[in-house]
């Protein structure tokens, strides 16, 4: 899928996001599409190349992108990436059963099914914004309980997993009890296996 329909203007609703960063208060207000999901309720299982690309709608973009692009634009790479990894950590997205239910959740099937299927969404959305805004190479770490996001600088920080030559740093964007910063590792993945199912790397690099 490399673009959504063009949805009526009136289908949208507004979405008041917020978080904190560096003690700081953000806002922004995102048009959103419910629906998006009937779109993807059966979209079939695809590789991460395919589903990490699938873009946002016209609207959504508009109203979230360009409010990104001009908080971030006094900052140096490195820290517009930690500053997306927060935004997508903490605005919105997946946070531990804990977190929301103040307790974990009976799932009816294997619980770490669907929270990896959580760090897989939560890691598309971060993918997609570093994409847009720095379009810097990246790949998808892919582990058997989570999926997280490893980014390529010009200089590597922190913990960095080598693929093909060249060291990534690991961008952790889904919530955690740390707060890990650019290069921070959960420390429950740092003996475990993984996979590098996807690298993406810019057409102009």
């Amino acid at each position: 899928m490399t673009r959504l329909p063009n949805f009526n203007a009136q289908d949208y609703q507004e979405k008041d996001i917020q978080f904190t960063y560096n003690e700081n208060e953000y806002h922004f207000k995102v048009k959103v599409n419910p629906q998006v999901k009937t779109i993807f309720a059966n979209y079939p299982v695809v590789d991460y190349g395919t589903y990490f690309n699938i873009p946002l709608s016209a609207a959504t973009y508009g109203s979230l992108i360009p409010s990104l692009k001009e908080k971030i634009k006094r900052l140096s790479v490195k820290e517009g990436v930690d500053y997306l990894m927060h935004f997508t950590r903490y605005a919105f997205l997946f946070k531990p059963d804990e977190e929301v239910f103040g307790q974990e959740k009976d799932y009816p099937l294997n619980k770490h099914f669907y929270m990896k299927i959580a760090t897989v969404r939560t890691g598309r959305v971060y993918f997609y914004l570093v994409k847009e805004i720095y379009d810097l190479p990246m790949i998808v770490v892919e582990y058997p309980k989570h999926v997280t996001i490893a980014v390529k600088f010009d200089k590597p920080y922190g913990n960095t997993i080598t693929y093909n030559g060249i060291k990534y740093s690991i961008c952790e964007p889904s919530s955690q009890r740390e707060d890990l910063r650019i290069g921070e590792m959960l420390p429950s993945l740092r003996h475990t296996s993984f996979d590098v199912p996807y690298a993406y790397t810019p057409k102009n690099k």
